[in-house]
């Protein structure tokens, strides 16, 4: 499972940081999505998959 997130799509709102704080951040300048960690450690996709699924502008997706 890799993260990927497109940050020109990306409004701001931040869902993903709140959902997986270990693995999402916002840029200081935009407010844009930041990916930590790329690639989720056992046991922490789920939170990774639901941070995607309540992404509000479709920014985030999941390569499998």
């Amino acid at each position: 499972m890799k993260i990927i997130a497109n940050t020109e799509v990306c409004i701001g709102a931040g869902q993903c940081v709140l959902t997986a704080e270990k693995y999402f951040d916002q840029s200081e300048d935009d407010g844009t999505v930041i990916v930590l960690n790329e690639t989720p450690d056992a046991g922490d996709e789920g939170s990774v998959e639901e941070a995607v699924n309540i992404c509000p502008s479709g920014a985030l997706s999941i390569e499998r």
